[in-house]
């Protein structure tokens, strides 16, 4: 089986504490408990058998909802396509600016606002996730030439791996979910 690894970059990612942070886990556990679970690092790294992972970004659980559900993912991958085929700077913003209509915004499914919160994650200055204090994502463009939402056998490979596994999946603050 393929090494999983995040399919974002979050703020507050484990990757460069890899090392520390398995040093310190214990020989053995029964359930995993990932109370800011953001790209994965750490969860992915040890591929538990039973989990709970958790966010308070929804719009990231969206991600991770889709990836656990085979319908919903295949929906996620083509709007993700559908993204890098059509990426340029005058869509990244097109795409950015969905979130300012509330009510219409409101009504898309799942699987596209996981798409697009991919999408923005990769297109982005840095791959920020930053929203005003209307709940607006307002991260500038990176201005790059291609983007690539996700490396094809790394996104199939945590699919298959969350539709075996099925951890439980929260969107609480982590003071409520822990």
């Amino acid at each position: 089986m393929v090494k999983l690894s995040p399919f974002v970059k979050w703020a507050g990612g484990k990757r460069q504490t890899m090392k520390h942070l398995l040093s310190l886990k214990p020989k053995s556990f029964k359930h995993y408990y990932e109370p800011f679970v953001g790209g994965g690092a750490l969860f992915l790294e040890l591929a538990p058998n039973r989990a709970t992972i958790n966010d308070s970004n929804k719009e990231l659980m969206y991600v991770y909802k889709c990836l656990r559900n085979k319908r919903l993912f295949a929906k996620f991958y083509d709007v993700c396509k559908i993204h890098e085929a059509n990426h340029s700077e005058d869509y990244y913003y097109q795409i950015r600016d969905l979130d300012k209509k509330k009510t219409t915004y409101a009504k898309l499914p799942m699987y596209v606002k996981a798409a697009r919160c991919v999408y923005l994650n990769k297109a982005c200055f840095n791959g920020l996730f930053r929203v005003n204090r209307k709940g607006q994502f307002n991260v500038p463009s990176g201005k790059y030439a291609i983007v690539r939402c996700f490396d094809e056998e790394n996104i199939k490979a945590v699919h298959k791996y969350l539709n075996k596994v099925k951890p439980v999946m929260l969107c609480k603050d982590f003071a409520e979910a822990v």
